[in-house]
């Protein structure tokens, strides 16, 4: 299901590239050029179309771990998947709900940024523009803009002074291969720290059921058993899915 999820993203974010592709004029077969690279006026490097089509099949493979580690699906997923373990609902939501509910918030919160990648890289090398090469440098820029406004500074830090890496003059020089670790740690502390916030409130409600049991003799009754209605019920009346999902889409504009 996992799996289905993504690959349905996938489709989304190449649907306007494979429109273009299928509204171009079929190539006879002599045109066809296997490995190609051209020198192009600007300096950068021009690639045959079966180079292209092999750079869209390798971006695909990774998408996956592109979703996980460079977009806000880390966090989501980790606070819905605390907030039923805080429940105490061993499979309510299932991991299915969970997965496609995180992906679609994923998409919702990360649209100005893929609309950003449309606009700047996308639509011009559809349009044949730019280059392939320069297609890639253009989307790396939103993405650099959406993970260094969720990082910190300290986590960014830890990994320059890792790989002895010297100070950059902007935060946009930052090398990818430095702001992605960076920003999962940064996203998992987040996540984390909202995830404890969520815990305190039904933990006083196991700790109330507890004591009345306790006070009542009834010491061989589950408090998690009585003590889950009361969850719920606190959670419906409070709008609790409103404000857990308010609340992760808002915590990534601030």
């Amino acid at each position: 299901m996992r799996r289905g999820l993504q690959f349905g993203f996938a489709l989304l974010l190449l649907a306007p590239v494979m429109a273009a592709l299928a509204a171009a004029p079929p190539a006879s077969p002599a045109a066809i050029e296997l490995l190609r690279t051209a020198p192009t006026p600007g300096g950068g490097q021009a690639y045959s179309l079966t180079l292209q089509a092999l750079g869209l099949m390798t971006v695909l493979t990774l998408l996956p771990a592109i979703v996980l580690s460079m977009t806000a699906f880390t966090r989501i997923v980790i606070v819905l998947s605390l907030l039923r373990q805080a429940l105490g609902a061993a499979q309510a939501p299932p991991n299915q709900i969970i997965v496609g509910l995180s992906l679609f918030l994923t998409i919702f919160v990360m649209a100005p940024t893929l609309d950003d990648i449309q606009r700047t890289a996308l639509a011009p090398y559809v349009e044949n523009k730019i280059s392939f090469e320069d297609a890639l440098v253009k989307a790396e820029v939103p993405m650099k803009k959406f993970m260094l406004a969720q990082t910190r500074q300290s986590d960014l830090k830890l990994f320059f002074d890792l790989r002895n890496q010297p100070k950059v003059q902007t935060p946009m020089d930052t090398p990818m291969t430095l702001l992605v670790p960076a920003y999962m740690i940064s996203e998992l502390r987040t996540a984390f720290t909202i995830g404890f916030l969520i815990y305190i409130p039904f933990l006083l409600i196991d700790l109330i059921t507890a004591s009345v049991l306790m006070s009542m003799g009834m010491m061989m009754v589950s408090p998690v058993m009585i003590s889950l209605p009361f969850k719920f019920l606190v959670f419906i009346l409070v709008d609790g899915w409103a404000l857990i999902v308010g609340s992760l889409a808002s915590s990534f504009q601030g």
